[in-house]
């Protein structure tokens, strides 16, 4: 007689799914993406799809959660570490883009529909995030001029702002198995962020 398959693992096509969510919610936006579109990405009925999920925010809420709780345990170790200043802040530039190579529609998700998604009381936490996030960058940079690693007229503000804006950005742009890897775009971005790019004179 003839081994029976293994019964497929729970966890594992429940991932599956959140994957399947997390590339239409991505691509199509979380608002244009139905509960039958998921189920027909991953050939089976509607109904099917409600064994795993009660609905589809319970999937993006899951996706987000998860996905955050991994990089700002990143960003927490960074900043609880012993490393100099300016290695602090290339640590979490270099955190950043591994993540937006590493969990792109994840970033893309946070990036367009966070703002909707911040008007239900579930995802509240998602501006905690955000003023996390801004809080890590801060630091980062309040310790830089501290040190003496940053000049010390920074626009802190100013600084945070930019980062966050040049950095999160290139969810749109950025292919996974490019040309360009995450780590090579990264020490690029540090030398033009650190360094500049005028020629010396």
């Amino acid at each position: 007689m003839s081994a029976q398959p293994e019964p497929e693992q729970p966890a594992s096509r429940r991932e599956e799914l959140l994957s399947i969510a997390a590339g239409l919610f991505a691509d199509q936006g979380f608002r244009s993406t139905t509960v039958r579109d998921i189920a027909d990405a991953a050939g089976i009925l509607s109904g099917s799809l409600y064994h795993h999920f009660d609905s589809k925010e319970s999937m993006v809420d899951e996706i987000l959660r998860t996905f955050q709780d991994e990089l700002f345990g990143q960003y927490d170790a960074i900043l609880r570490s012993d490393d100099d200043a300016r290695a602090k802040l290339e640590q979490a530039v270099e955190v950043s883009f591994a993540a937006i190579d590493q969990h792109p529609h994840e970033v893309a998700i946070f990036q367009h529909e966070a703002a909707y998604l911040g008007g239900f009381e579930r995802f509240a936490y998602l501006a905690e995030r955000n003023a996390q996030s801004r809080s890590v960058w801060i630091t980062l940079l309040e310790e830089g001029v501290e040190s003496g690693a940053l000049r010390a007229d920074l626009d802190i503000e100013l600084t945070y702002r930019f980062i966050r804006d040049t950095v999160w950005v290139a969810v749109g742009w950025y292919r996974p198995g490019g040309k360009l890897t995450h780590d090579v775009i990264a020490r690029q971005y540090l030398t033009i962020l650190l360094d500049g790019i005028a020629k010396e004179r």
